[in-house]
């Protein structure tokens, strides 16, 4: 009878303890997330250029692997959104590489293109990763679409990493690829990415994304929601204030999903042009 008491108390006692260290990670993780989201730009300086807009955030995990940007310089506003590899603390950590990486290239250069701008994204995760090629190395990084936007002369600037970007008109989208190649290193030869520039006109709505939406599994036969049908609700949702297609969107993903797990990170920013 003693010796079952002992190992009860022993078995209470182990328990307790991975109670206590889960706990201790989770509030590590938590306040993780806060300096996660300090980091990210406030929606008060995106919405000083962009009155409309909207930001769709449902990390996956308490942190994400998923990230938005964005900074004025001059008579140019810089915006993306990013994707990093995995989600969870591994995503966290490569967003705020990304996070910082832009800031550092924005304060040192004046008047980069945007291509030009992820040519020297992926240098620097390539070297702060040690990436060389080698087989073995992991193959982390990020996709992106990054625009440069000049509201003077209603020119736009895009680049993408495997991220596209829709500009929706008239309710008709117009979709601008990305390169298929992601920042940091892949199986590809190693190429510069391309740059497009667009004239855009005031009441154009555009949309950055991250593959979490897309690649959501649910509906009736539990399969992923898929780019055509996430275009076709992003031009029945055009038209409305920005606040309301954020619930529409944020409905439609619930909805989607239903009582399946969420697989990945979501990021989805709309923003009406002035």
């Amino acid at each position: 009878m003693a010796r079952k008491e002992l190992l009860r108390a022993e078995l209470e006692k182990q328990r307790d303890e991975i109670t206590r260290q889960r706990n201790e990670i989770i509030e590590s993780i938590q306040y993780a997330g806060l300096i996660q989201t300090s980091l990210l730009p406030r929606r008060k300086v995106l919405e000083k250029y962009f009155p409309e807009n909207f930001l769709l955030y449902l990390p996956k995990n308490i942190v994400s692997g998923d990230f938005y940007w964005f900074v004025s310089r001059g008579n140019r506003l810089y915006f993306a959104v990013g994707d990093c590899t995995g989600h969870g603390v591994p995503g966290a950590l490569m967003s705020i590489l990304g996070l910082s990486f832009l800031n550092e290239i924005i304060s040192s250069r004046e008047h980069l293109q945007a291509n030009r701008i992820l040519n020297l994204l992926r240098e620097m995760v390539m070297k702060a990763l040690h990436q060389t090629g080698d087989t073995a190395e992991a193959q982390d990084g990020m996709d992106i679409a990054l625009c440069i936007y000049d509201p003077e002369k209603k020119i736009l600037q895009y680049a993408g990493a495997n991220n596209p970007l829709y500009l929706i008109r008239g309710g008709v989208a117009i979709e601008y690829k990305p390169d298929r190649m992601p920042i940091g290193i892949s199986g590809q030869v190693e190429k510069p990415f391309s740059n497009q520039y667009l004239e855009v006109k005031k009441g154009d709505m555009l949309y950055l994304f991250t593959d979490g939406f897309v690649d959501q599994f649910g509906g009736p036969d539990r399969k992923k929601f898929k780019y055509d049908p996430f275009k076709a609700l992003l031009i029945s949702i055009a038209g409305s204030p920005a606040e309301k297609q954020q619930d529409i969107l944020y409905e439609e993903f619930s909805r989607w999903k239903g009582d399946l797990i969420q697989v990945d990170d979501v990021l989805v920013m709309g923003v009406k042009v002035p």
